[in-house]
């Protein structure tokens, strides 16, 4: 291994390894390389039955953050050792908690409840609390959907904390940049990133060419409407002058003069949709959350 990166004669001599000294149908395993950038384990253990992960040393809390998230019952099946050789050993994740990773090495995770379609709208009680006010799972499911968030597209959410970290999760291709204007909420960020595993967010204070620049380059924006709304617009058109933007506000003075806005930056194809979410309550009444207003936009073909 050359700077930590396995090559395709590591991965292969791997997986003969696993292959000869397990009985795992190797043909439907997810293959993943977490010294690689971008490579989030987490979410892809929660989508897959079967991964082969590659890492290297000095991930000291790896399986505890596994247990966190409620992947205690997944079985690992490795070696010691950072060779493919030797005795097998077979753990579940809530027995390894307490272990890291010593060695570069593979390692094969097997998670019989792993779900096989995209989940939208995590409940708000999994985020990280401090700072950050969350939107309801329900909106998050709705804006994340217009996103269409998919495996290579790069990212850019501004004010959208929780949005941000769902679409790191289903686009482990591709790079979130995460626009957080307040100290506090990128701390509260840092701290989502950290509970979960992600590799795939870069955090910046505002959107600028000082700050952005360097970055991929996003195919998709989500923002929260603030009296920054315009210079965020004309940098990041500027920037992409296809891409595609979702919008949330909860003015309606903003929502009414969107459409005159968009058209100033070039964005053509407008949609703007009300959405509103009543709950059950206790008290068998059903109680009106906040209903925001949703604008996509884009700039015709």
């Amino acid at each position: 291994m050359e700077g930590g990166i396995f090559t395709n004669s590591h991965i292969l001599s791997w997986l003969k390894y696993f292959s000869d000294n397990t009985d795992i149908d190797l043909e439907h395993v997810k293959i993943l390389d977490i010294t690689r950038k971008n490579k989030n384990l987490i979410p892809t253990v929660e989508a897959h039955r079967c991964v082969l992960v590659f890492t290297e040393a000095g991930h000291k809390d790896i399986f505890y953050k596994m247990w966190d998230v409620g992947l205690g019952e997944c079985e690992v099946i490795y070696n010691e050792g950072s060779e493919p050789q030797g005795e097998i050993k077979r753990n579940k994740v809530l027995e390894m908690i307490d272990r890291g990773i010593n060695a570069s090495a593979g390692m094969i995770v097997l998670n019989p409840n792993a779900r096989s379609t995209v989940k939208f709208g995590m409940d708000n009680k999994k985020f990280a609390t401090g700072s950050v006010k969350y939107v309801g799972s329900e909106i998050r499911s709705v804006l994340l959907s217009k996103m269409q968030v998919s495996e290579g597209k790069n990212l850019c959410v501004i004010s959208g904390e929780s949005i941000a970290v769902e679409a790191a999760m289903m686009c482990g291709e591709g790079t979130v940049i995460a626009v957080e204007y307040k100290e506090s909420d990128r701390e509260t960020m840092e701290e989502n990133l950290n509970r979960f595993g992600l590799q795939n967010v870069v955090i910046v204070d505002h959107v600028s060419h000082d700050t952005m620049d360097q970055l991929p380059v996003p195919d998709v924006t989500m923002l929260v409407a603030s009296a920054s709304l315009e210079q965020e617009l004309q940098y990041l058109t500027e920037r992409n002058p296809k891409m595609e933007f979702v919008i949330y506000t909860l003015d309606f003075k903003m929502a009414a003069s969107m459409r005159d806005i968009l058209i100033r930056y070039g964005l053509n194809d407008i949609n703007i949709i009300q959405i509103a979410v009543s709950r059950l309550t206790s008290r068998n009444l059903f109680e009106n959350q906040p209903a925001p207003w949703i604008i996509t936009a884009a700039a015709e073909n």
